[in-house]
């Protein structure tokens, strides 16, 4: 059989929202990575069909390699984004900050009822999958906000990128909004290696010692079962240091924050179509000045 080449390594979606007396779906993908839907899927009512104001399209590839994983659409993304539809009034006007976006599709959710979202991540390449997937959005902003800014923050460094030379780097304005207005962080499936979630724990608390607000931090992770030959059993090790960096996080007590966790219960509806498995969450952190 000849080898399958691909012209392109990306797919479009259409992602379509649930809403009440609708047959509203996401497109499902073929096996050659194309929108296929199926006979059941068809909207009953042609005008809906045409209707775009419930549509997100999403640029995104099928697979990667582990270093390119933001390129794809996880399910903590599709959870944390029910979760947001959810919960509008707790976003509606915020400063909202995301980190790892990957396709940015969370942020894009969130801009439908925040003021700003500063859609974050690293490498230029997928920053500029992110800014494409907001400009494919962008009817869907909240009416009179600023919508989605595209910006690289990089958990290994300690400093903003400032230099206007770099593409999606930060100007004076985005950082005096981002200190002083932010009131939620969200982070979905970026807990897969010790050493990135680490660099994630460390960049929240670098950003919310220098945040003006108290702010609340969303974390969505899929707790992911794997057999080791280390252990000779099922285990969750990347679930289990994400548990663990929570509860050091809890603990600490530096005089100037206060940080208090609690998990979310998965009761809320959901308005997206994917496998709500147990071994979904969502977590909250609450970060107050200290007592």
């Amino acid at each position: 059989m000849d080898e399958v080449t691909f012209k392109s390594d990306t797919v479009l979606s259409d992602v379509h929202l649930y809403t009440p007396n609708q047959r509203h779906l996401m497109v499902r993908l073929n096996s050659m990575g194309q929108p296929a839907q199926e006979e059941e899927d068809v909207l009953e009512d042609n005008a809906q069909e045409s209707s775009t104001h419930n549509i997100i399209k999403i640029e995104h590839t099928m697979a990667t390699p582990l270093e390119d994983v933001g390129k794809q659409v996880w399910r903590g993304a599709l959870f944390l984004a029910d979760y947001i539809l959810f919960q509008r009034d707790l976003f509606q006007g915020r400063t909202v900050l995301e980190l790892g976006a990957g396709t940015g599709f969370t942020s894009i959710i969130a801009a439908t009822v925040a003021q700003t979202v500063y859609c974050t991540d690293v490498g230029a390449d997928l920053l500029a999958t992110c800014q494409r997937n907001i400009a494919l959005n962008s009817h869907l902003t909240a009416s009179g906000g600023s919508g989605v800014k595209v910006r690289e923050l990089d958990w290994l460094k300690e400093d903003l990128c400032t230099d206007p030379e770099v593409p999606f780097s930060w100007s004076e304005e985005d950082v005096f909004d981002l200190y002083g207005h932010t009131t939620i962080l969200l982070a979905a499936e970026v807990f897969y290696d010790d050493d990135l979630t680490d660099a994630l724990f460390k960049t929240l608390f670098r950003l919310t010692h220098k945040l003006k607000n108290a702010c609340t931090a969303i974390l969505s992770v899929e707790k992911r079962l794997n057999f080791t030959l280390s252990h000779l059993d099922i285990t969750c090790e990347a679930y289990d240091h994400f548990r663990a960096c929570l509860q050091q996080l809890e603990q600490l007590r530096d005089g100037q924050l206060r940080f208090a966790v609690e998990p979310v219960e998965a009761s809320f509806p959901q308005r997206l179509e994917y496998e709500r498995i147990r071994q979904l969450e969502l977590w909250k952190i609450f970060v107050e000045p200290g007592t």
